[in-house]
């Protein structure tokens, strides 16, 4: 039975028992505890734990889930995957053990022609929580199961939650006996690997605190009702239907499998465990790529995208230790394509996106894997030489910092290579490097705070948001929320959250900032709207400051838009649906957007795309733009649902959640058509000239345009027009003379600077040749050391020490050099190969004197160099170099 079929048929069944389908949900979800979606039951945790009510008392998913902590463990056992798909039935306070129970045995074990799975009764072993007698009871007396073949297990293994606090409960674990070839006999107790889990009932009934461990942790108390929540592994069940050993051999894994061999020339189980690991390595980790691209994640350097980047690269990675010469990615993703779409069509949508989006992180990797692997090959070769059998952290942080080499991937060749690496070093540099993570916007803005004190207005039915037709409306106040409590009233000074029945104030969305506005009373209360935000984007949240009077639950008032903050959010946000459209004609359909920005007279467009606008494609995009602006289009909107407005040809934001209904923008016709909830002008003229200002990166793969809009396009135009003007009577020329009289200017000056350099050169040149007279020769070794004239750049500093050391290469030297170049203090270290063989490296002396002059450095045994700040410690940076030689000396007597 192949794996569409299966998930169909759970689908189904769970449907004939008055269960109610509901899609998946993205794999990103707004939970601070999450990085992705782990497990079926997340989407619903808010109707566990009594935040919101169901809409449902039964339903049922297959849900898109991505683990990464056992990301080393893929490829290397046959049972780990990142991206696995759970396939769920939930009840909200409706059913509990004995139906939950029943409804799993039913689907596997009825007959294939009945719907079910047609698994032998015989060869499934259920597992109950240690005091369960109720679930024993319903297994033995209800099912029929055997006694001998239900066992009781711990916490750790029959006691549910999803890691983190929230809500857990006692399970029921069903397993499959795959027959005595792989393993003993005696149950899921004896052997795993025998009997492999396929289902999981979990009855959910309590909240859980943190804890460090599956059975390390509080039950804070029970749940508001007891609910259902069970999980069966699709991938597990394949295995079962397909009759293999693992998910890698199914059939929406082993064809990428095939596919890598093909590309490769080797061959997947032909005794080669290395290549194994590897080709499971790939089959996984590019599923569970496409999907977070689907998703909306972009490859990074922290949290998803980070994840992504990583799994993308040891892709790469594996396909070249595979002998893979030429790029592989596209046709791997293809694969995983269209292995995938007949359940998520939605990746079929998105392909161009996806492959421009693994075919950029390839192309970006191979670049880094040139670099990164002769630099990790000459720290590897230093390590060995000192007698060392771990890589330092600082040069695991210069193969991160400087050459964008993964630390996953230096730990990964490490062990290859029989070495470790200084992992604590590394980590104290990045902290040292980056401080602590910044805190999430999203969590600064909505508050990932307890949601139960707007459970009331949730449970009432969304706001109802009337600024798209008014900039004023009556409303009440249906509650107020003052440090996450309810109050009845707030006094004049009180900041709060004002909830209201209706608003016209924009909650902020879709790239859009929130309106600005006022909520008053007849009697003289004013309240100062701040921002604007919403509860599972259904109620409005309104941020304010009481200026005056006294606001009372239950007030009648008016919300009022400030309404020339409307007006430029309007014009900023139209525009940047015209720059979008702009970019699609330029770059093609590939540049998708990848975020936005918009505020009064502003706006930011984040797409993807593998290369920087060059200026003719900018003032295309600016041209573009402005014609339409210049057209006039008739900007119109209307509600649909999802399938009519795809088939219409509107775009959808990746990765982002539309309910059935959806409202399409359009502008002009055929030029611009979105999926957007945001607020718009009634005319394109209306946003008014669209001045492009910037574009640069954002990360790999996604560059960033901004411009201004309206009045303040205007002022940035005469700002840089009486820049020129000023330019040309400074120079005393037309206007349009100024580019190429400046150009002159420049190339003088350079000219000047190199003349410069070189006088100072010739200067520090002199200077030091008196250095070699002067040295001191310290155990045995020749010490030449010196503060150069300032100025001198580090490249200087460089030439300097190698030109010190060729005069002295037939002895045993060491040379040392340092300089004050503006703010930075450079400094190099030179050995001969004597010194080299007597036990002194230019890396090692760099580190010793770097933390003097408040720097960092690095480098090979023959050459290093580094930069600091500190001035004041070049002299004790020059005693240390004599010091370490001596102490080399004393240590080689010992």
């Amino acid at each position: 039975m192949q794996t569409h079929e299966i998930r169909k048929r759970f689908l189904d069944h769970f449907i004939r028992a008055g269960h109610t389908e509901v899609p998946s949900a993205s794999l990103i979800l707004d939970d601070p505890n999450l990085l992705f979606v782990n497990a079926g039951m997340v989407p619903f945790k808010p109707y566990f734990l009594g935040d919101q009510t169901p809409p449902y008392q039964r339903a049922t998913s297959v849900q898109k889930c991505v683990r990464t902590l056992d990301i080393d463990e893929v490829g290397v056992t046959t049972r780990h995957n990142t991206f696995f798909q759970m396939a769920g039935n939930f009840s909200f306070g409706d059913y509990f053990k004995r139906e939950a129970i029943e409804f799993a045995w039913s689907l596997l074990t009825d007959p294939v022609d009945e719907g079910g799975y047609g698994i032998d009764p015989e060869k499934l072993w259920p597992t109950v929580y240690l005091d369960d007698e109720e679930a024993e009871t319903i297994w033995r007396d209800v099912i029929g199961v055997p006694a001998e073949r239900i066992q009781r297990r711990g916490m750790a293994d029959n006691y549910w939650s999803m890691g983190v606090p929230g809500p857990c409960g006692p399970c029921s674990e069903i397993f499959y006996d795959r027959g005595p070839e792989y393993g003993v006999e005696g149950g899921p107790e004896a052997d795993e690997d025998r009997y492999i889990e396929i289902w999981n009932l979990v009855f959910m009934q309590n909240e859980r605190g943190a804890g460090t461990s599956k059975d390390d942790y509080e039950i804070l108390g029970p749940l508001p009702k007891k609910n259902i929540d069970t999980g069966m592994g699709i991938e597990r069940v394949a295995c079962i239907l397909q009759g293999v050993d693992n998910v890698y051999e199914t059939d929406l894994l082993k064809p990428v499998i095939d596919l890598a061999a093909e590309l490769s020339g080797r061959a997947y189980g032909a005794g080669n465990a290395d290549d194994d690991v590897r080709f499971r390595v790939i089959a996984d980790h590019s599923r569970t790529a496409v999907m977070l691209i689907g998703d909306g994640v972009i490859p990074g350097n922290d949290g998803r995208g980070y994840v992504l980047r990583r799994l993308l690269r040891r892709v790469v990675r594996s396909m070249r230790l595979l002998g893979a010469t030429q790029p592989t990615m596209a046709a791997i993703v293809q694969k995983v394509i269209d292995e995938m779409s007949p359940a998520y069509p939605e990746l079929a949508e998105q392909r161009d996106h996806i492959l421009a989006v693994t075919v950029a992180e390839e192309e970006s990797f191979g670049k880094t894997l040139a670099s990164g692997s002769k630099l990790f090959a000459d720290a590897a070769a230093s390590t060995r030489q000192a007698g060392r059998s771990r890589i330092s952290g600082d040069d695991a942080f210069t193969l991160h910092d400087t050459y964008g080499f993964p630390i996953d991937l230096t730990l990964e060749m490490a062990s290859e290579a029989g070495l470790e690496v200084d992992r604590d070093g590394f980590a104290a540099l990045m902290a040292e490097q980056r401080g602590r993570a910044k805190a999430d916007a999203s969590a600064r803005k909505s508050g990932h705070a307890d949601l139960s004190v707007y459970r009331d207005f949730l449970d009432r039915g969304p706001t109802e948001f009337t600024g798209f037709d008014e900039l004023v409306s009556q409303a009440r106040v249906l509650g107020l929320v003052s440090g996450g409590e309810r109050v009845a009233s707030a006094a004049p000074g009180t900041e709060l959250e004002v909830i209201l029945d209706r608003t016209p104030l924009y909650a902020e969305a879709g790239g859009q900032l929130a309106d600005l506005g006022t909520i008053t009373t007849g009697s003289g209360v004013r309240l100062s709207v701040k921002d604007v935000q919403r509860v599972n984007k259904q109620v409005w949240l309104h941020r304010v400051v009481v200026d005056e009077g006294e606001i009372v639950e239950g007030d009648e008032v008016l919300a009022a838009v400030d309404a020339a903050w409307r007006h430029g959010a309007t014009q900023g946000h139209s525009g940047t649906h015209l720059v979008h459209a702009a970019l699609r004609q330029v770059l093609g359909p590939t540049a998708t957007q990848a975020g936005s920005l918009n505020r009064p007279g502003y706006l930011r467009f984040d797409f993807h795309s593998p290369a920087p606008l060059s200026e003719l494609q900018r003032a295309e995009i600016e041209r573009i733009s402005n014609e339409a602006v210049e057209a006039n289009y008739a900007v119109n909107t209307f509600q649909t649902d999802l399938a009519t407005a795809k088939s219409m040809g509107a775009l959808a934001l990746f990765g982002e959640n539309y309910g059935d209904e959806v409202r399409v923008v359009e502008i002009g016709g055929p030029f611009s058509m979105e999926l957007c909830g945001g607020t718009h002008v009634a005319g394109s003229a209306q946003i008014g000239p669209v001045t492009v200002i910037g574009e640069g990166s954002v990360g790999s793969g996604v560059r960033r345009v901004e411009a201004y809009v309206g009045m303040d396009s205007l002022r940035y135009l005469s700002k840089e027009r009486a820049l020129l003007a000023g330019l040309a009577s400074s120079l005393k020329v037309p206007s349009e003379q100024v580019p190429e009289r400046v150009e002159n200017l420049v190339t003088r000056l350079k000219d000047a600077e190199k003349a410069l350099e070189a006088v100072r050169a010739e200067q520090a040149r002199a200077a030091v040749g008196g250095l070699i007279d002067s040295a001191e020769t310290v155990a045995g070794t020749l010490v030449v050391t010196g503060r150069v004239a300032d100025g001198v750049d580090a490249n200087g500093l460089r030439s300097l020490a190698t030109e010190l050391r060729g005069k002295v290469a037939a002895r045993d030297a060491v040379v040392v050099l340092l300089s004050v170049d503006g703010a930075k203090v450079p400094f190099v270290a030179a050995t001969t190969e004597a010194a080299r063989a007597s036990g002194l490296r230019a890396g090692d002396l760099v580190k010793e004197i770097a933390p003097l002059v408040s720097g960092r450095g690095g480098g090979k045994p023959d050459l290093a160099q580094g930069s600091g700040s500190d001035a004041g410690g070049i002299d004790a940076a020059l005693k240390r170099v004599r010091e370490v030689v001596g102490e080399r000396g004393t240590d080689s007597a010992r």
